[in-house]
């Protein structure tokens, strides 16, 4: 029986996760990634409320991104390749004011995001 190695999977960060400390809290390790941005959106303010999500990020208040559908918003961050086990700690990481969808960065790439739920 051979091993196949599990596909990684792209996760756009624009907010915490971009974070040394929250990745380690999350993830057990530091991400690696590269700079994208992902056009048609606009970024806004959530406040925090979880006490498991403010100690990992020390922050009340975390930024959050909706659709504009105006292409000349858009929003700077960092996509980072993960395991799907990887994805689901984040699913766990984000509060209930996010949601996560499927996205086509600025570079072309398809990756998750959390947006506004």
């Amino acid at each position: 029986m051979t091993h196949v190695a599990e596909q990684p999977v792209l996760l756009f960060s624009y907010g915490t996760l971009q974070d040394q400390a929250v990745q380690l809290a999350t993830f057990g390790r530091e991400l690696k990634g590269r700079a994208d941005s992902l056009p048609g959106y606009k970024q806004n303010w959530v406040e925090i409320t979880d006490p498991a999500v403010l100690a990992a990020s020390g922050k009340t208040h975390h930024p959050i991104v909706q659709e504009s559908r105006d292409l000349s918003d858009e929003i700077a961050g960092t996509v980072f390749e993960i395991t799907e086990q990887e994805l689901f700690a984040a699913d766990e990481y984000e509060v209930a004011d996010y949601r996560r969808v499927g996205v086509v960065l600025k570079s072309g790439a398809s990756a998750w995001v959390y947006v506004q739920a």
